[in-house]
């Protein structure tokens, strides 16, 4: 099937299009959140999809998920997508969707650090610590840190970026308890799916995760989790402290945007062919690198 953009499911009601992702409404308390081919860059959504994008996304979260079973409740219901759509719509659910527990969502993105990079980087440079974490002087760009660290950000409305905070903030917004066990997860998530990733030479620089809140007040990771499109991820054997390091994720295609005459607005670029290309075939690779096996168009 050729690549989806936007999916149009009208025997459920929608609820949100997000950057890549389209959610509907299945009875009260489930969603179908159906992962498109759409990219965004710079907060950006392009208007060229990359080629089984939404199929490897969706791949890669369902494999950590298993992965990492039994940290943290997860969203997850276990029903089969195309079960819940009309017989002519599981073309545009299959291979690319879930059915998820319906969720208070925390607006807080919490990210994981294993090694300094993107923004961090350019924070510890200016302020030595990042989102109020005090790190050794002396660091280079790439380098391991001793500890992951939990850098949390604020979720900003569309359009505009994400804002590190600290972790006292997400205290005063959400309590001791919940900031306690948002903080826990995301390292305890981190360190493991880290240590597998390094068993198949792939570093996790990297990652966010988001939680929510079921209606008895229970954390529950939620989203996708793992993914080229939430993490770096960089080849073992091709890194060096001290450089910028070649990942499989979306860099690829930000570089070609940099390289372009484009103030960082919408509409983005036309995107070249070989370069949708390149990017889905670095997403792939991760994927099949962690997991075995590729994705079917």
């Amino acid at each position: 099937m050729a690549e989806i953009v936007t999916t149009s499911i009208k025997s459920l009601p929608l609820v949100y299009r997000g950057k890549v992702r389209d959610s509907y409404a299945v009875g009260d308390d489930k969603l179908l959140i159906v992962a498109s081919d759409r990219i965004s860059a710079f907060d950006v959504i392009l208007g060229d999809p990359i080629p089984k994008k939404g199929k490897i996304l969706t791949a890669l979260t369902d494999f950590w998920f298993k992965e990492l079973d039994g940290i943290v409740p997860n969203h997850l219901t276990g029903t089969d997508p195309e079960s819940v759509v009309a017989p002519e719509e599981r073309d545009q659910v299959k291979g690319r969707a879930v059915v998820a527990k319906r969720l208070k969502p925390i607006l807080v993105e919490c990210v994981a650090r294993g090694y300094l990079s993107g923004s961090a980087w350019k924070e510890y440079q200016t302020t030595g610590q990042i989102c109020g974490v005090k790190l050794p002087a002396g660091l280079k760009q790439s380098e391991k840190l001793p500890e992951p660290i939990f850098t949390p950000a604020g979720k900003a409305e569309a359009g505009h970026h994400d804002e590190n905070i600290t972790y006292e903030d997400v205290v005063k917004q959400y309590g001791e308890d919940t900031a306690s066990k948002l903080r826990d997860y995301t390292l305890a998530l981190y360190k493991k799916a880290a240590e597998y990733a390094a068993s198949k030479g792939i570093i996790i620089a990297d990652t966010k995760f988001e939680f929510g809140l079921d209606d008895n007040g229970t954390v529950v990771l939620m989203d996708e989790i793992l993914t080229p499109d939430s993490s770096r991820f960089w080849p073992a054997d091709e890194y060096k402290v001290g450089q910028s390091e070649p990942s499989f994720d979306k860099q690829f295609i930000r570089d070609w945007l940099e390289s372009q005459p484009w103030n960082k607005k919408a509409p983005a670029p036309k995107i070249p062919q070989d370069v949708l290309d390149k990017t889905s075939s670095k997403y792939e690779e991760a994927l099949i690198r962690l997991t075995g096996k590729g994705v079917t168009a």
